[in-house]
């Protein structure tokens, strides 16, 4: 090949690229989006792991919203629930702001439906998933607004902060760990789990533990601590803190001063204290029995005693002899039918007889002939409803 023609091809492709590089570099300083140097600040004191639980997409966006507040004058309204107070502050100090105490936040589950007061009567055999199992059947108990137990809620918290309680079969939340994210409550897909606001260090809160929205005589029937919409626990509320709404409470965290009335007044455990100590709830003493599902283990049965064995453990004074029971008096029962009669019944009281293809007059009338005047049996009387 010739020399000359590859010393072209070269030159050519070298002044190509100076002018696309040129070219990038008027393009880059011509469009370049100047960044404030105080959002990469900011950024380095956040905690980095970009839960969403401030409501901005990530610790950056995050960043960005605190610089743009505070050029507006403000950070209200604008709190990272994972560093929490000091991480705020000092967010506050580099913008040269002063920043409110927030009040902390704590996840509550709002379900009191355990395995001894929710029994399970269905069992449900598919992919271990909450949003699943929300779609595609209402669990394995009887209520359609309590926590289906398959653990969305433990996958999605990055802190540990929740777990699956084993004797509850309920979602158990660490006070201590609890950043208030709300990557658990978005991940329920019933809406138990709440995020919101506690008092003090100890995280104090009273919160109706129930969702359930069915009349009060329908929600006592599914669980023996479902809320029936009373409105004893209002009643009792010095501070208008709880209201009764779709037969089911609930306790304002604003305006709750943590009296305590209302947990003592509710007659079915539905109100529980959360802290920082965990979570205390109210003795409920009338369980719901519901079969258990097929494949669960059932206790065994009490062995029976024999007769003689029952009355020599008695004392012989308070052997007493059994009464006999009267015998239980049968009434027929009285059936009315108007309807016409089938063929069958027809045949049933006239004899054999072609109903699907009737004979003629003169074969209907020597058929007429053959009938008895005997008495009917009582179970043609009870068939023709005279009797």
């Amino acid at each position: 090949m010739d020399l000359q023609v590859i010393l072209i091809a070269v030159v050519a492709l070298a002044v190509l690229g100076f002018a696309l590089a040129l070219l990038l570099f008027v393009v880059s300083k011509r469009f370049a989006v100047k960044e404030d140097p105080r959002i990469g600040q900011v950024a380095e004191v956040l905690p980095g792991a970009n839960c969403g639980g401030c409501g901005f997409p990530g610790c950056g966006g995050m960043a960005a919203a605190c610089v743009k507040a505070a050029d507006a004058g403000s950070l209200d309204g604008l709190n990272c629930p994972v560093g929490g107070a000091s991480c705020m502050q000092a967010i506050a100090s580099i913008l040269g702001m002063e920043v409110a105490a927030a009040n902390p936040k704590l996840a509550v589950v709002r379900c009191n439906g355990t395995c001894e007061l929710r029994p399970h009567v269905l069992s449900y055999d598919g992919v271990k998933s909450c949003r699943v199992a929300n779609s595609t059947c209402m669990g394995e108990t009887l209520c359609s607004y309590g926590c289906l137990g398959c653990g969305d809620c433990v996958a999605a918290c990055q802190f540990g902060a929740i777990s699956m309680d084993p004797n509850t079969g309920l979602p158990h939340v660490d006070a201590e760990k609890c950043t208030a994210c709300g990557a658990c409550a978005k991940a329920c897909p019933r809406g138990i789990i709440e995020v919101r606001p506690v008092s003090g260090a100890n995280k104090d809160a009273y919160v109706v533990s129930c969702m359930n929205k069915d009349k009060g005589a329908d929600a006592a029937k599914i669980c023996a601590s479902s809320c029936i919409g009373c409105k004893k626990c209002q009643n009792v509320c010095g501070s208008d803190a709880v209201h009764v709404s779709n037969f089911n409470a609930y306790i304002n965290p604003e305006a709750c001063i943590l009296c305590g009335a209302c947990f003592e007044a509710c007659p079915r455990g539905t109100i529980i204290s959360v802290s920082i100590k965990g979570v205390e709830r109210k003795k409920v003493n009338n369980p719901i029995p519901h079969p258990a599902p097929a494949g669960t283990p059932q206790p065994a049965a009490p062995v029976a005693k024999p007769a003689a064995a029952k009355a020599a453990a008695k004392p012989a004074a308070e052997a007493k002899p059994a009464a006999a029971k009267p015998a239980k008096e049968w009434k027929p029962i009285e059936i009315k039918y108007d309807a016409p009669l089938l063929p069958s019944q027809q045949v049933l009281l006239a004899g054999p007889k072609d109903i699907s293809n009737p004979a003629p007059a003169a074969k209907e009338a020597k058929f007429e002939d053959k009938r008895t005047d005997a008495p009917l049996p009582p179970s043609q009387l009870i068939l023709l409803g005279l009797k």
